[in-house]
């Protein structure tokens, strides 16, 4: 492959890769993988991880040959997170910030390069969700406090020829004001906001369905299901705007994203800015269409280049044709994370789940989950759910339909519940509180 990278982010080169056969797409994937981990040999962890296992980039051969480099996983990053960082002239000319949802924060270097990839990231997502060169985009994120999605998002509009409205996530009062005078075509931001922002809308007068906004992009929480249905959040969201949503799912660490397209089928895999995998256990391959543990090498990647990276995140690859036309793999919706997997009476479930369930009734207001240790191999679940009325035989047997198990459920009005996960505060609403004990 001669192309150089800037030829391959640009949108008519992306679209053509997009509908490449199956072998085509790998040649490039092969070729920007070696151009990858030679790059990711300039740092000292890698360098040192490769001389352990006798590895050199240019030896390999095959897409096969590749899941037999070690995972690197967060723990990895955690020890030293420099030790990542390239040696030599390497200036970032950004820094971002992880949440810090799972540990500390991890500092992530934006070179120039980066940058650019991150906007061609976010470019081709708007572009398949039907954005186009000159349309509007109202993006209630936030682009300080070294957020990236912000950033990502803002990049992508501007790459994609759009006119941004940086609002942030502002009082609905303001975003109103927003969408009544500069009239966008699409917002980005979190699901819970966007409903909250269309109900308040509809008590002071305005018909969301009625201000031009035909599309919505959302981050930080799921709105579809493993098999894409919505979930209740989603489909009241869609409902309320009489528009179009987009899940989207990525990580600071990831430097890229992954959206729906307009079949919603899952978010597409960029073939030049992404390797992705899915794990069992054991750190084997599963197959197409079956849970397991994202593992995403991002491609191209200079000031923080990862390797076969454990996202901690259960989801499914799907690798049918999609109705939309591209020919990528697609990641189904984020179904749980590892760290919060719960064992109960023997059965495995994810904190998601629950809250799945609990977004399917309409009395109940705010909610939480806490886990305990009950005894070896086995946890306590308590769900507490804010609401004004009873509903805890009718919550206890939804959830056990679901689950098969029966968790302990604890009604408070829905004021207390509210003011628990408002005082957990935190860059992302706090809904999980993991109080096991630590073996």
């Amino acid at each position: 492959m001669t192309q150089s990278l800037t030829e391959l982010y640009s949108l008519p080169e992306g679209l053509a890769l997009r509908v490449a056969a199956v072998e085509a797409r790998e040649r490039v994937q092969l070729d920007l993988l070696r151009r990858h981990l030679r790059h990711a040999a300039t740092t000292p962890f890698y360098r040192k991880r490769f001389q352990e296992i006798g590895f050199s980039p240019d030896g390999l051969e095959s897409l096969a040959d590749f899941r037999d480099l070690p995972l690197t996983t967060r723990q990895d990053i955690d020890r030293d997170q420099t030790a990542l960082f390239p040696e030599g002239n390497f200036v970032p000319v950004d820094l971002a910030l992880t949440s810090g949802t799972t540990g500390e924060a991890v500092t992530v270097p934006y070179t120039q390069q980066d940058l650019s990839r991150l906007a061609f990231n976010e470019m081709m997502a708007f572009h398949r969700a039907g954005i186009r060169s000159g349309d509007r985009v109202l993006l209630c994120v936030t682009l300080d406090r070294c957020f990236i999605a912000g950033l990502a998002y803002y990049s992508g509009v501007v790459r994609l020829g759009g006119s941004a409205i940086r609002s942030g996530p502002s009082k609905p009062a303001w975003q109103w004001e927003m969408i009544r005078k500069l009239q966008p075509v699409a917002i980005v931001g979190v699901p819970s906001f966007l409903l909250r922002l269309a109900q308040w809308g509809r008590e002071q007068g305005f018909d969301p369905a009625e201000s031009g906004v035909k599309t919505l992009v959302t981050i930080g929480e799921p709105i579809r299901k493993a098999d894409m249905s919505p979930t209740a959040l989603g489909a009241a969201l869609e409902k309320e705007w009489g528009a179009k949503a987009y899940a989207s799912y990525g990580a600071t660490e990831l430097e890229t994203a992954f959206c729906d397209c307009s079949a919603a089928a899952g978010g597409h895999v960029h073939p030049e800015l992404m390797h992705v995998e899915i794990i069992d256990d054991e750190g084997n391959n599963v197959a197409a269409g079956e849970a397991g543990e994202v593992v995403v090498t991002p491609l191209g990647v200079e000031g923080f280049p990862l390797v076969r990276f454990r996202t901690g995140d259960i989801a499914r690859l799907h690798t049918s044709p999609c109705t939309c036309g591209w020919q990528t793999p697609r990641l189904g919706p984020i179904e749980g994370r590892l760290a919060q997997r719960l064992k109960v009476k023997g059965t495995t479930i994810y904190p998601e789940t629950i809250f799945q369930v609990l977004e399917e009734i309409s009395e109940v207001a705010a909610y939480y989950v806490e886990a305990h240790s009950a005894y070896d191999l086995a946890d306590e679940v308590k769900v507490f759910v804010g609401a004004d009325v009873d509903l805890q035989s009718i919550i206890e047997e939804k959830l056990q339909a679901k689950l098969r198990v029966r968790p302990e459920v604890i009604v408070h009005p829905a004021a207390e519940v509210a003011a628990v996960i408002e005082k957990a505060g935190g860059r992302k609403q706090k809904k999980f509180f993991d109080l096991r004990k630590v073996s």
